[in-house]
């Protein structure tokens, strides 16, 4: 069995990472992490060091997540892209033509850090402008993948995805 998830080392990324070792641990199928880094869509010396420590810092999470799957006995890799995420990972299914493509639902939890409670309220705003301009990837996703779709609720407490960190 091939799976695909698309994970950003967010902490709904966590959720599914977790649900996928949960649901699918017995089975012990492959698992192909794709990891997308928008581009910053600027041309300043500044955003491009931004993508860059962007870029580094997500392709370190997804190794480790995938490392984190390999030491549970699962085969695992990762794919990384740039870009649209609502676009490459739907390229990346039609390339890689997984069995089941797995994902978080969007949730107006917060990652951890100090800019969290921050995070809260731009999310609110980004989920409306998402919703009003092009849908949220998982929605995009579902209606265009030819495999089957995976959506993992992250209603799970944050005090729980700390504990199992």
């Amino acid at each position: 069995m091939e799976i695909m998830l698309a994970y950003d080392h967010s902490r709904n990324a966590r959720i599914a990472l977790d649900a996928i070792q949960q649901m699918f641990g017995p089975l012990k199928p492959s698992v192909t992490l794709v990891s997308v880094v928008e581009d910053i869509g600027s041309a300043t010396a500044g955003a491009d060091e931004l993508f860059t420590e962007q870029y580094q810092d997500q392709k370190t999470s997804v190794e480790n997540a995938a490392a984190e799957l390999m030491a549970a006995g699962f085969e695992a890799k990762v794919m990384l892209a740039e870009g649209d995420a609502r676009k490459m990972i739907l390229r990346a299914t039609e390339e890689q033509q997984p069995d089941l493509l797995v994902m978080a639902r969007h949730s107006h939890q917060p990652d951890n850090g100090p800019l969290g409670f921050i995070a809260k309220k731009l999310d609110a705003i980004a989920e409306e402008f998402d919703h009003m301009t092009f849908g949220s990837v998982s929605a995009f996703l579902a209606r265009r993948v030819k495999c089957p779709i995976l959506i993992i609720p992250t209603h799970v407490p944050a005090t729980s995805i700390q504990a199992a960190e």
